[in-house]
């Protein structure tokens, strides 16, 4: 791995001084966009509107416009910013690690140590498991103020970055708001449903179908060009019945039937319906 930043972590006093290298990587297969009639490529060019020549990446700046004058911003100007400059990842607060929602993290990076000696790095990283906290940081990257949150996983510190508040939509859906009754027999098949899928996670078992489907797809067309056939690659696909449940329970309990009996677990039979009684008949004396 490269490192794409170099800085010090700050809390109080102490300082620790850190690589910064990105966590997650993308295998997605690259594709790129043709003309349907010809198989052209198509390609995007920077085209100035006022002389119609194609611009060099370098030789582009940026501007803001109000609506009536347009300040032209050029690299140095962006980088001579204060916030720009600092290479301080500064921890502005420690909260309870549940306090932060999944829904906030963004992109993660891993830190190196980056001094002879890693002890302060080793410090934070035993206090913040020791008290189960998440440190709240703030710094500066690639022209952007991020807030992050600092956690530990295995021996290295993660800095993950989050959304900021306003950048997190409000979910309003008015069909939420309508009382809906749930009855205890509903609850209690749905908890068994949620036992017989529960298992420890395990990320390495599962794979990006649709990836590895794209990559045996580019085979199979590399060998037999457009003759292929798509159903002799993947088999017919029968279309799912996504229709709208109308006796959760019966869904409910055949979902768990058919969980446990993947996993080879014997299934309870499920209550027979009692016979209407029959009406008895009084004998003509």
């Amino acid at each position: 791995m490269r490192s794409i930043w170099k800085g010090a972590l700050t809390f109080g006093l102490v300082n620790v001084p850190v690589k910064v290298y990105s966590a997650t990587e993308d295998h997605d297969v690259s594709l790129h966009q043709v003309h349907n009639k010809d198989g052209g490529r198509i390609r995007y060019q920077r085209i100035c509107e006022i002389d119609g020549e194609v611009v060099p990446y370098q030789d582009i700046d940026k501007a803001y416009d109000d609506g009536e004058q347009t300040v032209v911003l050029t690299k140095d100007d962006l980088s001579s910013l204060p916030s720009e400059r600092s290479r301080e990842i500064e921890v502005v607060e420690f909260v309870p690690s549940d306090q932060v929602d999944l829904l906030t993290l963004d992109k993660a990076y891993y830190l190196e140590p980056d001094s002879s000696s890693p002890k302060a790095y080793v410090l934070l990283r035993k206090t913040l498991e020791q008290t189960d906290r998440t440190a709240i940081v703030r710094f500066s990257l690639r022209q952007k103020t991020r807030l992050a949150a600092l956690r530990v996983r295995g021996d290295v510190l993660v800095l993950q970055t989050l959304l900021w508040a306003d950048e997190v939509r409000e979910a309003a859906f008015p069909a939420l708001d309508e009382s809906v009754r749930i009855s205890a027999k509903e609850l209690e098949m749905s908890a068994s449903l949620v036992d017989s899928f529960s298992k420890d996670f395990d990320a390495k078992e599962f794979t990006d179908e649709y990836q590895a489907e794209l990559r045996t797809l580019i085979d199979a067309k590399l060998e037999q060009g457009d003759a292929l056939d798509t159903d002799a690659t993947f088999g017919k696909q029968e279309e799912e019945d996504g229709g709208e449940v109308i006796d959760l329970m019966e869904a409910l309990r055949a979902s768990v039937e058919r969980s446990r009996a993947a996993r080879g677990e014997k299934t309870e039979d499920a209550p027979k319906k009692k016979a209407p009684a029959k009406k008895k008949t009084s004998k003509a004396s």
